[in-house]
């Protein structure tokens, strides 16, 4: 793999796992199960997650962007509200907290009365929110090759494989990092997403200033 595959595929690795933020999923996912979880229920449910994640991340790579130009939407504006959707959720992320476009205190109290808290909302909106959607349908308009493409599928793959790492081990990474080392991270986090957000929010503008 050349120098810029691989620089690729880490743009898209990066980026797609510090907006999904599997840490602070798995923090929301203790604070939704029993109090002590068995073995096997965490596995049953990190898998359904991670499989969502991934099912929905490639519905919208493949699927995403014919639909916004079957409503005359350009990638452009995609770009700028996409940017203002993550630049939200990174400002909920400096200041460690989740933001409310990812999951609602509503949803928090209706998922306890849920069996099965997998798909939703642990998956959808939780992990498979809105910056998501909105990175992955930029994140395609850079996908100019078929080899770019497989990069970011690739690292769609990767990241849901990694969301179910975390997940499995949730239990152990909350009483290793605490709720100060999760909203450390998460603050970390949220500096990339910021940074994101910018350049997508500057890049849109600037190619509708043009265009206009």
């Amino acid at each position: 793999m050349e120098f810029e595959h691989i620089k690729t595929f880490l743009h898209f690795t990066i980026g797609l796992l510090t907006i999904l933020n599997p840490i602070a999923a798995a923090a929301i996912m203790v604070s939704l199960l029993p109090s002590i979880p068995s073995r096997q229920e965490i596995n049953s449910i990190s898998k359904k997650t991670s499989i969502t994640v991934l099912v929905a991340s490639l519905a919208t790579v493949f699927l995403g962007d014919l639909i916004f130009k079957i409503f005359g939407i350009n990638i452009y504006s995609i770009k700028v509200i996409g940017g203002v959707v993550l630049f939200v959720l990174a400002l909920s992320m400096i200041k460690g907290q989740i933001s409310e476009t990812k999951h609602s205190s509503e949803e928090s109290e209706e998922a306890r009365e849920k069996e099965d808290i997998s798909i939703i909302p642990l998956g959808i909106p939780v992990l498979f929110g809105p910056g998501v959607i909105a990175t992955l349908i930029i994140f395609k308009t850079k996908a100019i090759s078929i080899i770019d493409l497989g990069l970011l599928v690739a690292s769609i793959v990767l990241s849901s494989f990694i969301v179910f790492l975390t997940l499995r081990n949730a239990v152990f990474l909350n009483r290793l990092l605490g709720v100060t080392g999760i909203k450390i991270t998460t603050r970390i986090m949220g500096l990339i997403v910021g940074a994101i957000a910018a350049q997508f929010i500057i890049s849109g503008i600037k190619a509708l200033w043009k265009l206009y």
